[in-house]
């Protein structure tokens, strides 16, 4: 074969490929698509979990697991695995990796338990819990936000993550105690109605503060009383009501 016909041959290898790449690939739903960016999760694992910290195993194996990217805009996806939180609509965000598994770890929750989340948010949080073997009982205030982390969490088979639409300062009460409270919005005070659904010995991880200065605490129930420790400075959206007014 002449070096013009190798050429022409190898251009035209070029330019197939793709096309062939892009009709097996695009054609193929999501959840069944190949996982490309599981380097992306252990890089973040390694550089922002691990070397800041983070030491228990069942919270970096989910980081490390959970596709990020699924909960996150299309458009900001390519962002997924930054150091940093997104938003994710309705003034909403998903948070910094980093604080997904502090607050994981600081729950200290084993499998087979039951939490309680406040702020579904994007379902990112209680994807991580459920991959910890956890069953999540999660409220989200903002409708659209609620319905749309149910679909995909079900679409990725997290079946114990159960949403509801609702208050979270009042909490689940049909469904107490829990073994632990997560709450990824910030109230003024600590809601009475979720200690009283904590369970003994459990914990209840919940930023208190303003709009400008919060604290992460994590709250111990111990034959009744409640242990407070501070954990560190944070910032999250602020805990509303139905009519969108702060608590």
């Amino acid at each position: 074969m002449s070096t013009y016909h190798c050429l022409l041959a190898r251009l035209s290898l070029f330019t197939i490929l793709p096309l062939l790449l892009q009709i097996t690939i695009g054609d193929c739903p999501a959840a069944e698509r190949p996982d490309d960016r599981a380097g992306e999760r252990s890089e973040m694992v390694t550089r922002q979990l691990a070397k800041r910290g983070i030491e228990d195993e069942a919270v970096l194996r989910a980081m490390r697991s959970v596709p990020r990217h699924r909960f996150v805009p299309e458009a900001l996806q390519s962002m997924a695995y930054a150091d940093q939180p997104l938003p994710i609509g309705h003034d909403q965000t998903i948070s910094q990796p980093y604080i997904v598994a502090l607050m994981s770890e600081v729950l200290k929750v084993r499998p087979g338990q039951r939490v309680l989340e406040i702020g579904t948010g994007s379902g990112y949080q209680a994807a991580v819990l459920a991959e910890m073997g956890v069953v999540v009982y999660s409220i989200e205030i903002i409708p659209d936000l609620g319905k749309q982390a149910e679909e995909v969490l079900d679409s990725m088979g997290y079946k114990q993550v159960h949403v509801r639409i609702g208050d979270g300062y009042r909490g689940w009460p049909e469904m107490a105690p829990f073994d632990g409270i997560i709450v990824t919005c910030s109230p003024s005070r600590i809601p009475k109605p979720l200690t009283d659904q904590l369970a003994e010995g459990g914990r209840l991880v919940i930023p208190i503060g303003n709009l400008f200065y919060q604290k992460l605490v994590r709250l111990t129930k111990k034959e009744g009383h409640i242990i407070e420790e501070r954990i560190e400075d944070v910032r999250f959206v602020p805990m509303v009501d139905g009519a969108g007014k702060k608590y």
